[in-house]
């Protein structure tokens, strides 16, 4: 099965960056402005993007904070069943964040094109840990590049 993987260096404790990456309002900062709870805590978070034509559902797997967090997203038609592996460690420099969108299917345009997006994002959540925010990639209706 194909995976997504990145990695970067944070300039920020994994105390400063796990918030980033396990709630719904730490996504809204980088990731999709369209960011919430789901009502039920356990149940997870919704993404929505382009007017909530498009909504991610991502259920908590593994946490262990501040260094862990794993979501498996349930929703999407190529998205569903894969996971989102957040690995924060700590360095004497900050964060070694390593990413992984593993449980892909297949290799597809798509699969291609999320790679992109990825490293995009990352740059973003990058930038909300050491406290130069840009906002979220994507606005409810547009990305904003």
């Amino acid at each position: 099965m194909p995976s997504i993987h990145h990695q970067l260096q944070v300039s920020a404790t994994p105390v400063a960056v796990f918030p980033l990456v396990s709630t719904a309002t730490g996504f809204a900062q980088w990731w999709a402005a369209d960011s919430h709870d789901i009502a039920d805590p356990t149940a997870g978070v919704e993404l929505a993007f382009f007017n909530r034509q498009t909504i991610y559902r991502l259920r908590p797997q593994t946490f262990v904070a501040p260094s862990i967090a794993i979501w498996r997203c349930e929703t999407g038609q190529e998205w569903g069943g894969t996971d989102l592996s957040f690995t924060l460690q700590r360095q004497q420099s900050g964060t070694l964040l390593r990413f992984a969108h593993s449980g892909w299917t297949a290799e597809t345009d798509y699969f291609i094109s999320c790679n992109t997006v990825w490293g995009a994002l990352l740059f973003r959540l990058k930038a909300a840990a050491e406290g130069h925010p840009q906002g979220p990639l994507f606005a409810a209706h547009v990305m904003s590049y």
